[in-house]
């Protein structure tokens, strides 16, 4: 069963959404403005929000930090704003997506369907070796320490985890990271964001036995 709540004031825009993207196995959750979505939130387990950030009680992107802080459900922004400022703003804030009004509804769909087969792909709790990761609660642990993993490094170590085995590319993993903002990313980042996440679960940095660099290429979690 698959839990998607949307948070869009417009109702027939919102109703919209449901007809589109409605199909066997999906529950759908409307919510018009921030205080109904943040009781749904509190009622069920969500495996995807379609959040609008002009809504009637506020702005969507408080909400977006709020949830960011809590869990790590995949998010899409749909808005009407298409400054760069303000989805550059969004994706900083964890969303994981964005489309502008006005948006075909197939191309939501396929948007949507990139999200929650990360979802599928991904089990929320991942046990390998004496790691333990939990991407719902987000609580990471090694030798049952706890693991402070930043919104970026949690990113980066889903994306190497779904493609366990197969080496992804500097490009591609900046794409997936940092989505449609890329260009705005420091070049050297996603090198800062390896060593770092390296230095936390790596018991040799210098010589990581997870995170390997395929040079010329890219990186690759290891299978073990």
């Amino acid at each position: 069963m698959i839990n998607i709540l949307i948070v869009e004031d417009n109702i027939a825009l919102s109703d919209g959404i449901v007809i589109a993207l409605k199909q066997e196995g999906y529950t759908f959750f409307q919510s018009f403005n921030i205080n109904s979505a943040r009781r749904e939130m509190k009622m069920n387990d969500l495996d995807l929000i379609l959040l609008d950030i002009n809504l009637p009680d506020g702005n969507g992107l408080v909400l977006l930090k709020e949830i960011r802080d809590k869990i790590s459900t995949p998010i899409i922004i749909i808005t009407a704003n298409d400054m760069e400022t303000d989805i550059v703003m969004g994706l900083e804030l964890g969303a994981d997506d964005y489309i502008t009004k006005p948006f075909s509804l197939m191309v939501l769909r396929a948007r949507v369907n990139t999200q929650l087969r990360r979802v599928l792909n991904v089990p929320k709790k991942i046990i390998i070796d004496d790691f333990l990761f939990n991407f719902e609660t987000m609580e990471f642990s090694k030798y049952k320490q706890n693991i402070e993993l930043s919104k970026t490094e949690q990113k980066l170590l889903k994306i190497l985890l779904e493609n366990k085995g197969t080496t992804l590319s500097r490009q591609t993993l900046s794409d997936k990271i940092w989505t449609d903002s890329a260009d705005y990313v420091d070049a050297n980042a996603l090198s800062v964001t390896i060593k770092r996440l390296r230095d936390k679960l790596e018991d040799n940095p210098s010589k990581p036995q997870y995170i390997k660099t395929i040079y010329g290429i890219g990186y690759m979690w290891v299978v073990r």
